[in-house]
């Protein structure tokens, strides 16, 4: 019984998350959090444009709060916005960025779309990026495409701080399934190698060293004439 009850619980949370992501449209909202407090039911909203998701005097937000109320039977619902602040470091956001670009543009431009979403993460200090995109891009013929840039960990603890996301593109070729992987700028590598002013001087007294060491000079030996 607790097992359905737990399942049940998880597929009501899904619900939530779904129509507030549903309602405020795709690459708007990076991630929903609902946390549960004694007061009511607290509802953290990731977003690079609060401006559009709060609405005008707080249209929408008092919009979607009767309606979690209504269809969701939540206690008392408490929304508040969080605002990101870079939005090409949010796997999310890029993501949902590369599928509405899909969805517009078409599926023959697939490479130009990756290729400007990889350079924006990269020049936002992003240690490194991947972007994949499976589909049928541009035949008939479904195929994977990966593009990447700089260090990004995939097995280990270094690979927990990587943000990762996924998102579909609908093109009139198909589906389209989007991966997109960021390592943000500040992120603690256990194998990153730090040159600092220590290490510079140890290899400058190495290299001196050796400078130093007096080359041995090499004589020719001379070949002996045959005895008549």
């Amino acid at each position: 019984m607790e097992e359905k009850k737990f399942v049940k619980f998880k597929k009501e949370e899904l619900g939530v998350k779904e129509y507030i992501k549903r309602s405020l449209g795709k690459g708007r909202i990076s991630e929903v959090n609902i946390e549960y407090t004694p007061v009511g039911e607290k509802i953290v909203v990731s977003t690079n444009r609060p401006g559009l998701v709060i609405g005008r005097k707080g249209e929408k937000i008092n919009e979607m709060t009767a309606v979690l109320k209504k269809k969701f039977d939540l206690d008392n619902p408490h929304i508040e916005i969080r605002e990101i602040l870079n939005e090409n470091l949010d796997a999310q956001i890029v993501a949902d960025f590369i599928a509405l670009e899909l969805e517009r543009k078409g599926s023959l431009k697939f490479k130009l779309i990756a290729y400007r979403s990889l350079k924006n993460i990269m020049n936002a200090k992003a240690l490194g990026a991947e972007i994949v995109l499976s589909g049928k891009l541009p035949s008939d013929r479904a195929r994977t495409w990966r593009f990447a840039q700089g260090y990004l960990k995939k097995t280990g603890d270094p690979a927990k701080v990587v943000n990762r996301a996924q998102a579909q593109a609908t093109t009139l070729q198909g589906v389209v399934g989007i991966k997109v992987s960021i390592l943000p700028p500040g992120a603690h590598i256990h194998d990153k190698i730090v040159v600092d002013e220590e290490l510079r001087n140890k290899v400058k007294i190495v290299v001196e060293d050796v400078e130093e060491k007096p080359k041995k000079k090499v004589g020719k030996k001379k070949s002996g004439g045959k005895k008549k």
